[in-house]
């Protein structure tokens, strides 16, 4: 209470029986509730194999970007800050393995754990790039993609835990001055991309450079 008060902080709670106050947490804890719910299923997880599944899953969700990151000695400038770097002070990442297709109950234990983890990164990241990504069925007019725009590119075969930045570096407008392909800049290269397979992360005027923020 001494620290709280040093620094100014005050909490606010959510009222007893009212979690849709904190809407935006309370959304990420009912995606994870559900599809966790998914792909365990009917399967039998002990206590280990149920503490390591949930610690991957738990990085997994934070590891998702947030905005670019200037601390970064990458040339490209497009590595994301995640809530990993309010933990431990750096990103969570995965080391890169196997992936599991067979079915899961004919899997020995610490691969169970595995599996479990890629099907849950592959339902609830899906989910989460659709939801920064709503066209609404292209009846409302959206912001063409500009350029410097930093993006979050779609791919299936993304592995655990790792989402690839863009920033575009050249847009493709068609005869009714609309954009629907772009260039993007990755860290292995560049790409030309539809929009359907981009998602918006942070607008170009919105994207801190690296000068003003030394000052």
């Amino acid at each position: 209470m001494n620290f709280c008060s040093s620094q100014g902080i005050q909490w606010k709670f959510s009222p007893p029986t009212g979690p849709h106050h904190g809407s935006v947490w309370e959304n990420g804890v009912k995606s994870c509730k559900r599809h966790l719910k998914r792909i365990v299923g009917e399967t039998k997880l002990n206590f280990e194999e149920m503490t390591t599944t949930l610690c991957q899953i738990e990085a997994c969700l934070n590891s998702r970007p947030l905005i670019p990151s200037l601390d970064t000695n990458d040339d490209d400038g497009i590595s994301p800050l995640t809530p990993g770097h309010f933990l431990i002070g750096r990103p969570l990442e995965a080391l890169p393995g196997r992936i599991y297709k067979e079915p899961i109950l004919g899997l020995k234990r610490w691969k169970l754990c595995q599996a479990l983890t890629q099907h849950f990164w592959k339902r609830w990241s899906a989910e989460y790039l659709n939801g920064l990504q709503r066209f609404n069925k292209w009846k409302v007019p959206k912001r063409n993609l500009q350029l410097d725009d930093i993006v979050l590119v779609k791919d299936n075969r993304t592995p655990t835990c790792q989402w690839p930045l863009a920033r575009v570096t050249k847009v493709h407008p068609g005869p009714d001055k609309l954009v629907r392909v772009v260039t993007v800049q990755t860290k292995t290269g560049t790409f030309i991309r539809p929009i359907v397979k981009l998602c918006l992360l942070l607008p170009a005027k919105e994207v801190p450079k690296k000068d003003d923020e030394m000052k």
